[in-house]
């Protein structure tokens, strides 16, 4: 039930983008006439072949066209064809490319705040993220990251995906002492956490992974929804499936547009992007949803897969870890700006949050 009533906000926000969208449309011709037409070459991460995670972008570049009157448009380049997926910030920056979609996560070793704004460890779900995102301080803070950085960027928040799964490993997990000496890959902060139980983390691109476990390079991995990782064949090699995705109840992904050819839009070319945006962060964020049980289903039942979900104990260890986590990345003042300002809504947000909504219910049998 508390899905459905999420997802009930997010069709309305794309319902009125889509109405908003539409009004551009119909504006006079003498109006597109006069604008300068802007193609934008976006590089992404991710291959687009990977539902939800991957195929955002195209819910964009596929509808701009027609929704700008012609005058946006856009081509998407998978990962590697155009720059490298760690190199689509700088290259945007310095105008070499001008756009690209990736996730903030991907910044950490330049601004220790990036993965705030992608993926946070016991942190929100999508709907209290877009809370913050849009209607609190988050995306302000989100352009002030790469401002004070000196990157030359408009940010847009672009995509949303439901939880990920905790991770994929050959062994039961039953303590974290089983944990200790493992070699995983981990994404964004949830790997320092990991860290703390003696296992040694690398940041491998999607495509990477199966030959890595394959190989023997690494023992376990976690990447992304069981849509995703059942696409990239986990299964076949690391049959344990761990549940919750402490480390991403939720992630986004952003558009990155240089900053001097967003200013050089027209203030209609500016405002199509910012609503197709987010008429496409609400539909990534369905599209996630309505794939995962099917999937989770087909694991089990057709490739033999367990799913695990952790002990309340185990979750509890991985907090406490986490808040170590916290309190050693405060050393960096915007990383404790944007956590403070963060722990603040969130407080405040428990009202709502800890009585509005239905419980769970238990998985089927």
């Amino acid at each position: 039930m508390k899905v459905s009533h999420k997802l009930f906000g997010l069709i309305s926000v794309a319902m009125f983008s889509l109405f908003v969208l539409t009004a551009c449309a119909n504006e006079t011709e003498e109006e597109t006439v006069a604008e300068t037409p802007v193609e934008l070459k976006v590089p992404v991460a991710f291959g687009t072949n990977l539902p939800s995670l991957g195929d955002g972008i195209l819910y964009i570049s596929e509808r701009i066209e027609s929704l700008s009157g012609g005058s946006l448009t856009m081509t998407v380049y998978e990962p590697g064809k155009l720059v490298a997926a760690n190199e689509i910030l700088d290259s945007v920056s310095t105008g070499k490319i001008n756009a690209g979609y990736a996730t903030a996560g991907y910044w950490v070793g330049k601004m220790p705040a990036a993965p705030l704004f992608s993926a946070v460890p016991f942190g929100p779900d999508a709907a209290e993220y877009l809370a913050w995102l849009y209607y609190d301080d988050g995306m302000d803070l989100y352009q002030q990251m790469y401002d004070d950085a000196g990157y030359n960027v408009h940010v847009l928040l672009a995509a949303i995906i439901p939880p990920e799964t905790s991770g994929w490993f050959a062994d039961e997990i039953n303590s974290t002492d089983d944990l200790d000496g493992l070699r995983m890959r981990f994404f964004g902060l949830g790997a320092e956490v990991m860290q703390k139980f003696g296992v040694q983390t690398s940041l491998l691109p999607g495509g990477e992974i199966f030959a890595a476990l394959e190989k023997g390079a690494i023992d376990a991995t976690e990447f992304s929804l069981p849509v995703v990782d059942q696409r990239l064949g986990f299964h076949k090699l690391v049959k344990h499936n761990y549940f919750p995705g402490w480390h991403q109840q939720a992630t986004t992904f952003e558009l990155l547009i240089n900053k001097d050819v967003w200013n050089g839009m027209s203030e209609r070319q500016r405002m199509t992007l910012e609503v197709i945006a987010k008429a496409s962060v609400a539909d990534s964020f369905a599209h996630g949803e309505a794939l995962e049980g099917a999937e989770i289903k087909r694991n089990v039942t057709e490739f033999g897969v367990t799913n695990h979900y952790w002990s309340d104990e185990m979750l509890a260890e991985y907090k406490a870890a986490w808040l170590e986590v916290v309190e050693e990345q405060k050393a960096d003042p915007f990383f404790k700006k944007v956590w403070d300002d963060f722990s603040a809504f969130d407080e405040e947000y428990k009202y709502w949050s800890s009585i509005g909504y239905l419980p769970r219910p238990e998985p089927p049998n």
